[in-house]
């Protein structure tokens, strides 16, 4: 079943997250299973950003996050993740 992950960030330099954040999706995006994805900055608040990524399980989705180009990648994005639920199943 298709899931899809919405992580939202905040950071007090959005630039910088934007750029770590392109490489973190590029990493994801070498992932099989991987469908779609989008890392951006919210209209109203730019120190608020948000990832949001496509995939075709859930299981394709957690293997990603453990390849270690992806842990790597996302270690400077992954420490200003705000701790909430991410990951939905897609109807």
């Amino acid at each position: 079943m298709p899931v899809f992950a919405v992580t939202r960030f905040r950071t007090e330099d959005p630039a910088a997250l934007l750029a770590d954040g392109a490489a973190l999706l590029a990493a994801l995006r070498a992932r099989p299973g991987f469908v779609a994805g989008e890392f951006g900055t919210a209209a109203d608040d730019p120190g608020l950003c948000a990832l949001l990524t496509t995939w075709d399980g859930v299981g394709a989705y957690r293997r990603a996050l453990s390849a270690a180009e992806v842990k790597i990648t996302g270690a400077p994005v992954w420490v200003h993740a705000v701790d909430e639920p991410g990951v939905y199943l897609s109807e």
